[in-house]
């Protein structure tokens, strides 16, 4: 659905034959809603990087328990998991998922009272507001549990370290937080999409992304007799462009892998061929099956292009992350879920990111599915990004989230209702 045709309704209309909010317990109270903004904004001033959340993580623990839950912190000592409900033992939990962890680049905002106060540390990303919104759904959710109204069991999730390939996400399901888990969920943030609306898609809808360090040897030499030795910032330089320009013919091009350098290092005089040149970049790829095969390629394509050259070649090739490739099943139950918030006018189709996101790793386990979150405000020319020092929000996001969790877990833990 194309966004024009979502504004002329408004974001708490429901369209005909469309349940709307009033058919699911749950909604935010406004104290609550406040409460969520606040505890995002003193996130957004305090980031931690990845591993190193205690701060947050104390947050956390202490308004969950505060709310009469039991929250566990993770092994790794960061990081949380917390159910709300009581589990049989018998029918899976639905996980909602959030990151916890912020970037190590300066906060560049102005004029907002929330700015980062930690030099060179921004949530540039959203976690902030996925750690909002996740918390907030388990208070309302814990809320109706005392009710007699949560009709199963949900298990949140607060995850450290997304930003650290190969990302927490492994480190928290080998501790145990999928284990009585059926289906999982999560949101990401969305500069393109306007607050109040979300953008589903049923397959990948992230890239996986690798990280690749290669280093160069040779004996170095004169400038003045490139012949004589291994002509390193040549070498350095023909890898640079000719391996990925080698993979785009070893692969299907629909599986968009992508080599992308960051940084390349070679030498130290101008008269003087180097012995030694450092290249160091990404590995992305829309494609399951050929992210599986892509060590293996892009070792191959280096070694033929730097044997070439007589250079000898270290590879450091770090697993990242596969595609994020959502279940069509667990999609649809979002799109239910929004509808019966605000209607189907409030999602849109979302194209697949070449961004990377360990939320994957979950879903080598159970079933599940991310939607992007809408966080501009709607009307606004501003054009923020991801991973920028720059980057904000419309703090309506938070409710959307906590909206769409919330109806997702009632919907989904209905045995007796049509949950699609």
């Amino acid at each position: 659905m194309s966004r024009e045709t979502q504004t002329d309704q408004p974001a708490d209309a429901d369209l005909p034959g469309e349940p709307g909010a009033a058919a699911l317990p749950g909604a935010l109270p406004e104290g609550l809603r406040a409460e969520l903004v606040a505890f995002r904004r003193d996130m957004h001033m305090h980031p931690e990087l990845g591993n190193q959340e205690f701060r947050t993580t104390a947050a956390l623990k202490h308004r969950l328990e505060a709310a009469g839950l039991a929250p566990r912190v993770l092994g790794t000592g960061t990081g949380l998991v917390c159910d709300i409900g009581t589990w049989d033992g018998t029918r899976p939990m639905l996980a909602l998922r959030a990151d916890i962890d912020a970037l190590p680049i300066p906060d560049t905002k102005t004029g907002v009272p929330y700015r980062s106060t930690v030099p060179d540390r921004a949530h540039a990303c959203g976690h902030d507001v996925h750690t909002a919104a996740v918390l907030g759904a388990g208070l309302v959710l814990a809320g109706l549990d005392r009710q007699g109204l949560l009709p199963n069991a949900v298990r949140l999730i607060f995850q450290p370290a997304e930003e650290v390939l190969p990302g927490g996400a492994a480190d928290a399901i080998a501790d145990g937080v999928l284990d009585g888990v059926g289906r999982i969920i999560a949101v990401h943030c969305d500069p393109r999409v306007d607050a109040g609306l979300i953008g589903l898609r049923h397959g990948p809808i992230t890239s996986a992304c690798d990280r690749l360090e290669i280093t160069l040897d040779g004996p170095g030499g004169h400038t003045a007799r490139p012949h004589l030795t291994t002509d390193m910032v040549t070498a350095v330089a023909k890898v640079a462009t000719e391996v990925p320009a080698l993979l785009a013919r070893r692969v299907d091009a629909r599986s968009g892998l992508a080599v992308t350098w960051g940084r390349i290092e070679a030498g130290h005089a101008c008269n003087v061929i180097p012995q030694h040149a450092e290249l160091s970049g990404t590995v992305r790829c829309l494609d399951l099956p050929a992210w599986r095969e892509a060590p293996d390629l892009v070792h191959a394509a280096i070694d033929e292009i730097a044997t070439l050259h007589h250079a000898k070649t270290q590879i450091n090739y770090v697993r990242g992350v596969p595609p994020v490739v959502n279940d069509p099943v667990i999609t649809e139950l979002l799109r239910a879920a929004q509808t019966a918030r605000r209607g189907s006018y409030a999602i849109e189709d979302t194209e697949q990111s070449l961004g990377g996101e360990d939320f994957s790793w979950y879903l080598e386990h159970v079933p599940g599915a991310m939607a992007r979150l809408g966080v501009r405000t709607p009307g606004s020319q501003a054009r923020y990004d991801l991973h920028r020092g720059d980057f904000d929000v419309d703090e309506q996001a938070i409710e959307v989230g906590v909206e769409l969790f919330t109806a997702a877990a009632l919907i989904d833990g209905n045995p007796d209702g049509n949950r699609l």
